[in-house]
């Protein structure tokens, strides 16, 4: 007879996702569909998306600065900065990201695309190019792109991934406002120190310029209706009724910023398909090395799943926006800098929803504390 003392109920962990509706089950079917949509538009209807690519004030296209606006805006407004006290009571996640997003990950970056770009795919990149005047080989320029990619830690779509792998919203907020702010005053020196030490030299207003748009505007913007909307209406109006309207904005803002995106850029991505590959291979390892070192760090300094998945998944994923509009203003629409950060825009979400997808089946390596995951979103606790 078998001793029941022996017998050892193991209790299976609390699953990591939440119950996701039909469009955010499917999301990188959309997306797959809005990257066809956008090249097919480019291709079919050149002069619409000329004519909307032209709409620009110092090079920062307008139409894109409002869509990423209404990307940003629904994930900046939920940001509670008096939440920085428990940050600091347990400040392990945010160090990680910052270390990871600014020790790390600029120089692995560089050291990838020097070994693929620089070396490895030498032959097939030894083209020219005309950039403010001088002339840059191919690699150079793919290779200052991918810099600028490097050097742009995510800073919205971040609360995206968090939302998907059932994290900690709470600290995730966190964790993108002290990166919003570190790369607000860090994008520009370090990019103009890595870029002139690969020969070439860059303006670090244009940076800040880029910086202040993208992520300074949609910030200020959700702090103060944030601050107004407590004042007028109360928080269990902003909880219940603002943000139950809002969220669904942030991803048709996304699907509508990939179809424009790619019906601005679609052209350079069908005309240099070999070169897309060349450039995606590096940009690839890079972010699933990253996701990797970060995630392995994170079990180490015994974080729970729900503050090691959005730590992992904003070290390894780009601020593609700012970094594609930085090139663009720096080296031009049709140079290989912006080729290559457009790259970043084709690999970014489907690779980000692939390793959404890991963190959820090795969850249970982790500590749990599924309830942090339910801050935000009550959808989250009805896996």
């Amino acid at each position: 007879m078998m001793n029941s003392d022996n017998l050892q109920v193991k209790t299976k962990p609390p699953q990591a996702g939440g119950q996701l509706n039909l469009f955010e089950k499917y999301l990188t079917v959309w997306v797959a569909l809005c990257i066809v949509m956008g090249i097919a538009l480019g291709k079919v209807f050149p002069g619409v998306a000329q004519s909307l690519d032209a709409m620009s004030i110092y090079n920062v296209s307008i139409p894109i600065a409002i869509c990423l606006f209404f990307m940003m805006y629904p994930i900046m407004v939920k940001i509670d900065f008096s939440q920085a006290k428990q940050a600091a009571r347990s400040p392990k996640p945010v160090i990680l990201t910052l270390v990871i997003n600014w020790l790390v990950k600029p120089f692995t970056m560089v050291a990838f695309s020097q070994f693929f770009l620089g070396w490895l795919f030498q032959s097939w990149l030894g083209q020219t190019e005309i950039i403010n005047g001088v002339e840059v080989s191919l690699a150079n320029s793919y290779l200052a792109g991918t810099i600028l990619l490097g050097i742009a830690p995510c800073t919205a779509m971040v609360l995206m991934w968090g939302y998907l792998s059932y994290s900690n919203q709470g600290h995730t907020l966190v964790m993108v406002t002290v990166n919003s702010l570190a790369m607000l005053f860090l994008y520009a020196p370090l990019g103009k120190w890595l870029l002139a030490a690969n020969n070439l030299s860059v303006p670090w207003q244009t940076i800040v310029l880029s910086v202040m748009i993208y992520v300074g505007l949609p910030l200020a913007a959700g702090i103060l209706s944030r601050q107004w909307i407590f004042r007028n209406k109360g928080r269990k109006w902003f909880e219940e009724k603002f943000l139950a309207y809002l969220s669904p904005i942030s991803i048709f803002a996304l699907l509508l910023t990939l179809v424009l995106l790619f019906a601005f850029k679609g052209e350079l991505i069908v005309n240099n398909p070999l070169h897309i590959l060349l450039i995606a291979i590096p940009l690839f390892l890079q972010t699933n090395f990253i996701f990797l070192i970060t995630y392995v760090a994170a079990l180490k300094l015994g974080l729970d799943y729900e503050d090691a998945a959005p730590a992992a998944l904003i070290g390894a994923s780009n601020h593609f926006e700012v970094a594609i509009a930085t090139a663009v203003i720096l080296f031009g629409l049709n140079s290989g800098a912006a080729l290559a950060t457009v790259v970043g825009v084709l690999i970014e979400v489907p690779v980000m929803l692939m390793l959404v997808e890991f963190c959820k089946r090795t969850a249970d390596w982790f500590p749990r504390q599924p309830e942090k995951a339910t801050l935000l979103d009550p959808r989250c606790c009805n896996s």
